[in-house]
């Protein structure tokens, strides 16, 4: 795991394989403070500037993503304010204290909490990094402290894992939006301006009464998303290559105000040359931060830290399913297979032929053991569909086509775009992240029926296509259901149905 450090603070030891905190904390805030360049004893919220730097230089020395800090921070205080007009610290009704709204922490000083920013902003790290460390939360993937999505449990946690902040409306199936980690999330997405993927949780992950005030009961305690997440852009170092995500203005000095040297192409490659620099201006309220960086041409300039990516060389996404194999497979031994669900045939004839693989050795929700899935009620992204169809349609092809570049989808979208498939994902910075969303039974069923006529249809030719030919037993388009997401059981079905009626 790459840890999430700027070496300001010379109090914390850093082990070989992991980041070994022993703070004393009143050094570690006058560090702090000194780094900012705020004086503690002012009793008035500091600019801008110095307060995104005093959120993120604690957020560092902590192991945590200083971008949910400084989303919580916004959501907590609003507008990033610690004290009133009147120097006093703002509590709230319930007691919340200052900027990071701490409230019954044992073990704080609860009149430095009101006194002392840098203190209180300390004790919501400390808080929220606890958080991280709970057992009794679900984890994502492998739990890694740099990946912003992994941190979604830490956040609810951070307000409470009550009814109201279950992801998921249990009355509906709809997303919650008003729940405390959706909100965060949209402080990130509109003020650090990233775009975090959204997890496809499901409403049976989450139990509770919502007329309860009883905490919510997880169902499933680790999540295995094959989706590209996103890492903190406060990772990158200097001599790193890294790229442009999109278009973006590239500064003379860390602020919008300077002068534009031009414009950085999406996915051009620059090279880190210094650490990141806070913004110039003190009174502009930016969450992100400025990189110095050097063009091919070496020119040198700024670009802010939202719009910088890990390059293709340096990038690790999530890993994808593991590759099918083929012969006698008795898909009966993975342990939710079902012989009575109408999926039971095509999965063991999709297992068989190699364009689906099951899960190995992973968490079963349902009895809690370690043991081999099929997860046929588990949605695709487009990218996962892509490799089914191509293992499906052309397996030599897909077989000796080179990746450009070591993103996980390379290849399927090189063979997307040559037979005109109609994909909404791309191999380019913009677009990556679509690939790994889910995809509708609508776009399937288009991309399906493009393959087969070796041209682009409309959606509703294609629905018709698979109505003609026996693909699907809906009557019409909306009874498709071409909004919904594809499951792993849909697709299997289809593609055995289509080598029943084409090529049997």
């Amino acid at each position: 795991m790459k840890k999430i450090l700027k070496p300001l603070i010379s109090v914390i030891a850093i082990g070989t394989l992991s980041l070994s905190i022993n703070i004393d904390k009143n050094v570690l805030a006058n560090d702090i403070a000194n780094t900012c360049k705020y004086d503690s004893a002012s009793k008035v919220n500091p600019d801008y500037s110095t307060m995104n730097c005093l959120l993120t230089e604690t957020a560092l020395s902590y192991n945590v993503p200083p971008e949910i800090v400084k989303a919580i921070a916004e959501g907590e205080s609003g507008n990033w304010r610690h004290f009133d007009m009147n120097g006093e610290a703002i509590v709230t009704a319930d007691n919340g204290i200052g900027i990071m709204q701490i409230t019954n922490q044992a073990g704080y000083n609860q009149d430095r909490l009101k006194s002392d920013i840098v203190y209180n902003i300390q004790a919501g790290v400390e808080t929220l990094d606890d958080m991280f460390k709970r057992k009794d939360l679900p984890s994502i993937n492998g739990g890694e402290r740099d990946v912003l999505e992994h941190w979604y449990f830490a956040i609810m946690a951070y307000n409470g894992t009550k009814p109201v902040n279950s992801p998921i409306v249990q009355a509906t199936g709809e997303r919650n939006t008003n729940a405390y980690q959706e909100k965060i999330i949209r402080i990130i997405n509109k003020l650090e301006l990233i775009d975090l993927t959204e997890l496809p949780f499901s409403r049976e992950h989450f139990q509770y009464n919502s007329n309860s005030r009883e905490n919510i009961k997880f169902s499933t305690m680790n999540y295995d998303f094959d989706l590209p997440l996103t890492k903190s852009k406060y990772l990158f170092e200097t001599n790193q290559k890294v790229s442009a995500i999109t278009n973006v203005t590239f500064r003379t000095k860390p602020t919008t105000d300077s002068p534009s040297l031009g414009t950085l192409r999406e996915g051009e490659i620059v090279t880190i040359t210094g650490p990141f620099e806070y913004e110039k201006v003190s009174t502009k309220k930016n969450h992100f931060v400025w990189y110095p960086v050097k063009r091919s041409d070496g020119t040198e300039g700024y670009v802010a830290s939202s719009y910088l990516n890990y390059s293709a060389s340096t990038s690790t996404p999530t890993p994808p399913v593991t590759p099918p194999t083929t012969g006698n497979v008795d898909v009966s031994k993975f342990a939710d297979y079902n012989a009575n669900q109408y999926w039971a045939e095509d999965f063991k004839w999709a297992v068989n032929i190699g364009i689906i693989s099951g899960y190995p050795n992973v968490k079963n929700p349902s009895t809690g053991k370690y043991e081999n899935l099929l997860k046929p009620y588990t949605n695709l992204t487009e990218n996962q569909m892509l490799s089914i169809l191509f293992r499906y349609f052309k397996p030599s092809e897909l077989a000796s086509t080179l990746a450009n570049t070591s993103w996980y989808g390379d290849v399927n979208y090189q063979l997307a775009t040559k037979y005109a498939l109609p994909v909404l994902g791309a191999n380019t910075a913009s677009k990556q992240a679509i690939a790994g969303k889910d995809i509708t039974r609508g776009n399937f069923a288009r991309i399906l029926a493009s393959m087969h006529y070796g041209k682009t249809v409309s959606q509703s030719e294609a629905i018709k296509f698979l109505r003609d030919n026996g693909l699907t037993t809906t009557k019409t388009n909306e009874e498709f259901k071409p909004n919904d997401s594809l499951t792993r059981a849909h697709t299997v079905a289809f593609f055995h149905r289509y080598e029943q009626i084409f090529n049997n």
